[in-house]
């Protein structure tokens, strides 16, 4: 039997509060350990990751940085030290979190989840997007090979950045029953979030500037499906960078009675809230895939989102897809009600289609590409029109 090739996943830039984008390549990891292949993964973390994630240490070899990595020019130097050492043995790197450290020096897949500040430069810091104008192009340069999650984030990269067909690959996310299994029951979520006797849609979203929280207090003050008094909109999420401006706006409208910020809640009330809700609501202007349509649906909850970058994609036909104009979404509500038990069975089908296994097959087709060649597509350049 031919010896496994040795792939090292570099995820130190996974700490508490990237969201999806951990969920991401946990899951491709999920579905590594579920399928055969060629490959034997080592897994490269912060310190203490596998107190919160203990099934890695079943599948993996796991090797923790000395270091919790929550502060970024921590981790940075840790790749380029700590981990150089730790990986040398290694034939391929996988890096994570969009970026490729300049000390390395065997072939390299890049993961890049979205490139929103190339689109939306305003709605990240200066000192962030100074970085990101820095470090993603020449990673990208660097990588032998670079995995998105949506074909959008594929068009978005060759466009901005002229990077070539071929060195780019789209892994798709990981979304199965299993991850929603665990549902509050309704009449207990009624209770404690003070919902008795309302209609609930859902948001589920940081508030973040491009999540556009503002677009849906708008429609609360309007006409059509949203002037119901008794609609209530139920937004979970931490605090984003729009945070303070999107309570200033609630308390303008006198929107107070009619909208609930619940912050950060357990995974089984965040399904519970979504899986009692008319529809799980979406206006977001830039998704590099919108892990939350797929997880509604795997709810068995209709969709109403936006028509914004990757959204059309991973939606398809399986939701009620708008333009962000109010006039569009003012009886977005009596078309789920119309056509629910439709779309309720369109997005299962929907669902179906992003598993933990095909996202396995596709990175791992990456993988076998990028060995096969010697790394060879890794001279391919791009160049930032940004």
């Amino acid at each position: 039997m031919a010896a496994k090739s040795r792939v090292g996943m570099n995820l130190l830039w996974s700490v508490p509060g990237v969201g999806g984008s951990e969920d991401y390549l946990l899951r491709q990891l999920m579905g590594l350990a579920e399928i055969a292949h060629d490959h034997e993964v080592t897994v490269y973390t912060p310190r203490g990751f596998t107190r919160r994630h203990s099934w890695l240490k079943n599948s993996y070899r796991v090797i923790e940085a000395p270091s919790s990595c929550t502060r970024r020019e921590v981790r940075i130097a840790l790749e380029h030290t700590w981990l150089a050492a730790a990986s040398r043995h290694e034939e391929l790197m996988h890096h994570g979190g969009g970026s490729v450290p300049r000390t390395e020096n065997v072939p390299t897949v890049l993961t890049i989840h979205d490139v929103q500040w190339v689109d939306y430069p305003d709605y990240v810091s200066p000192r962030k997007l100074a970085y990101l104008r820095r470090m993603v192009p020449s990673s990208m340069n660097r990588a032998h090979h670079v995995a998105v999650p949506s074909q959008f984030v594929a068009t978005t990269l060759k466009r901005h950045f002229a990077l070539a067909e071929e060195k780019v690959s789209v892994v798709r996310h990981g979304m199965e029953p299993r991850f929603v299994s665990e549902v509050s029951p309704e009449v207990d979520v009624r209770a404690r979030f003070n919902l008795e006797g309302r209609r609930v849609v859902t948001f589920p979203a940081i508030t973040h500037p491009h999540k556009n929280h503002r677009f849906l207090l708008s429609l609360l003050t309007g006409h059509g499906d949203w002037a119901d008094p008794a609609l209530t909109l139920v937004c979970t999420g931490g605090q984003g960078r729009a945070d303070s401006d999107v309570h200033a706006r609630v308390s303008e409208l006198g929107l107070a009675d009619r909208v609930r910020f619940l912050g950060r809640v357990s995974g089984a009330d965040r399904n519970g809230l979504i899986a009692l809700s008319e529809a799980m609501v979406f206006p977001s202007e830039y998704e590099g895939f919108g892990a939350p349509v797929i997880e509604a649906m795997l709810l068995g909850v209709p969709v109403v989102c936006s028509d914004r970058a990757s959204l059309p994609e991973v939606a398809a036909d399986a939701a009620v897809v708008l333009p962000l104009e109010e006039a569009a979404w003012t009886n977005a509500l009596s078309q789920v009600a119309i056509h629910r038990e439709a779309l309720v069975q369109a997005g299962r089908r929907r669902a179906m289609q992003f598993t933990t296994s095909e996202s396995a097959r596709e990175l791992v087709a990456v993988y076998d590409k990028v060995l096969a060649s010697g790394g060879a597509a890794g001279t391919s350049q791009t160049r930032s029109s940004s």
